[in-house]
């Protein structure tokens, strides 16, 4: 039962990192374009306008799917309690790679909301 639990606040880390992050980047944004924090892709690096509208934007994503995900994450394990620790690990993994699917798929809406608004 203890790898169950495990699991479940591991399922729980991505949505938290997403809702931290997000908040971060939405309201507390680096304002000078950086290499190290930040969204930085070339379309959001352009310029100071670009550079706030991508991490408000992203910010903003990452926020609603975090808190969108994290109820769902804190969901999936109840039907495994009383499963084999590989078979909780295996659906807790493949229960991962959508979050972090959701995580990086963030980046397409934000880049194409940045070639709308900015006609890059």
């Amino acid at each position: 039962m203890w790898f169950w639990w495990f699991m479940e606040i591991m399922n729980c880390f991505i949505p938290a990192v997403m809702i931290i992050c997000g908040w971060f980047m939405w309201k507390h944004y680096p304002k000078n374009i950086n290499h190290l924090m930040g969204y930085r892709t070339k379309r959001s690096m352009k310029n100071e306008e670009t550079w706030k509208f991508g991490n408000e934007y992203c910010g903003r994503l990452w926020f609603r799917i975090g808190f969108i995900s994290l109820i769902p994450s804190m969901i999936v394990l109840i039907p495994f309690t009383s499963s084999s620790d590989d078979c909780i690990g295996n659906v807790s993994i493949c229960f991962m790679i959508v979050q972090l699917i959701l995580l990086l798929g963030s980046i397409i809406p934000t880049e194409i909301a940045l070639k709308k608004t900015f006609d890059l």
